[in-house]
């Protein structure tokens, strides 16, 4: 090779490598800054989340009454049995085959 064609060499390499470093340091068109911060429609957009020190307001009712609340405790335990009799009888009819 002569001296010109490894300086080439070298030079796409370097060129290469730059491209690579380069596209870590890339951002989202949709974040580019196009047009003036009022025009912007995220701005606009009320805030999702809470402030860090802010608490949500208090709930005015609870979740479920007591009488709701015993009757879903009640439909689950039901839910819990129904499965572990369910996996039992199927344990039984492997161990006979």
């Amino acid at each position: 090779m002569s001296g010109g064609q490894v300086n080439r060499a070298l030079a796409g390499v370097a060129l290469l490598l730059a491209a690579t470093a380069l596209c870590g340091c890339s951002i989202s068109i949709a974040d580019l800054p196009l047009g003036s911060a009022s025009s912007d429609p995220k701005a606009k957009d009320p805030v999702a989340y809470l402030p860090v020190n802010e608490i949500p307001p208090a709930r005015d009712e609870s979740a479920l009454n007591a009488a709701e609340r015993a009757k879903m405790q009640s439909e689950l335990i039901a839910a819990r049995d129904r499965q572990a009799s369910a996996v039992a009888g199927k344990d039984q009819t492997q161990t006979a085959k």
